[in-house]
């Protein structure tokens, strides 16, 4: 015997029980007149007594079928009030959403627009994991998470909001002491600084307008789990380093960085809002990637504007 109650026999003795027939029960439920039949007669072994008497030209009740036939009924409307919230759950963006965002991008571009989406949906909360460290969304419990990379993780599923361009930059004073390097193999010489958290590897791979590719591994005084903390060094014009435009951009446009070997392309990749699953999105998981997508899709961070 299954360990399981059978509730599918329940709900159709409930139904046969309501309407008075196997025929009217069955029509209320889309199903066979003999799959009404099988189930109440597994019903009646599992439990173990009668529940109906039937003969060809009536049906009615035992008195054992008069004890259950209430409380098959009571099991019914809490299985529909529960999927009636279920669907009022699925439908309506409310309740908590645990999603992971990369520290930098998240406080730079992310938190500055959740006032509008707390207006928008008073009912939503977030549960914000500010972190640069890859988490594993499924394993630890995340709705979503938005994620910056040049190919996302194929086993999740990935919508991308918009492109995102990495650059190579220096300050002026560190190109005026230590010059301009016409070559990424000249990097292999100078000081550079590395981001702990690349996608990839810590091999930094270029591409030239003509399609030629360059490998680089950089080797500098700094290495960091956050992006944010290279700028200073960059500032004080110590080193070069890769950053992405959404950190990148505001110091280009100000000239305290500058672009270097404009025409070698850095990993060209994108905004992704990922999910475990593409099946069955509740709404405020649906809102909430609208929401990015109406807002990020055109970021103000691209340089040059």
């Amino acid at each position: 015997m299954s360990k399981l109650p059978d509730f599918e026999g329940l709900a159709m003795f409930a139904k046969v029980a309501e309407e008075g027939s196997f025929a009217a029960a069955a029509r209320v439920m889309d199903v066979s007149v003999p799959t009404v039949s099988r189930a109440i007669s597994r019903l009646e072994d599992r439990l173990g007594g009668r529940l109906l008497n039937r003969t060809s030209r009536q049906l009615s009740l035992t008195e054992f079928g008069h004890q259950m036939a209430a409380k098959a009924a009571e099991i019914c409307r809490q299985a529909e009030a529960v999927e009636l919230e279920a669907l009022e759950l699925s439908e309506n963006p409310r309740g908590r959403v645990r999603i992971a965002i990369p520290m930098s991008f998240g406080l730079r571009w992310v938190v500055p627009i959740l006032p509008r989406l707390m207006d928008k949906y008073p009912e939503l909360s977030l549960d914000l994991h500010l972190s640069d460290a890859t988490v594993d969304i499924v394993a630890e419990g995340f709705d979503a998470a938005l994620r910056i990379a040049s190919l996302p993780d194929s086993s999740l599923v990935a919508r991308k909001i918009c492109s995102v361009t990495q650059y190579l930059v220096a300050s002026p004073a560190y190109l005026e002491t230590h010059g301009r390097p016409a070559h990424p193999r000249e990097l292999a010489a100078r000081k550079c600084l590395s981001y702990a958290y690349r996608a990839r590897s810590q091999v930094w791979q270029f591409t030239h307008d003509s399609g030629y590719h360059e490998e680089v591994v950089p080797s500098g005084p700094l290495r960091v789990t956050n992006s944010e903390a290279m700028v200073p060094i960059l500032l004080e014009g110590i080193a070069i380093a890769e950053l992405p435009e959404f950190i990148a951009g505001e110091y280009l446009a100000n000239g305290r960085l500058e672009r270097i070997l404009p025409e070698w392309n850095m990993t060209r990749g994108g905004l992704y809002f990922v999910t475990p699953s593409a099946r069955s999105k509740p709404a405020k998981i649906r809102a909430v990637s609208d929401f990015f997508a109406e807002n990020l899709s055109e970021p103000s961070w691209r340089w040059p504007q």
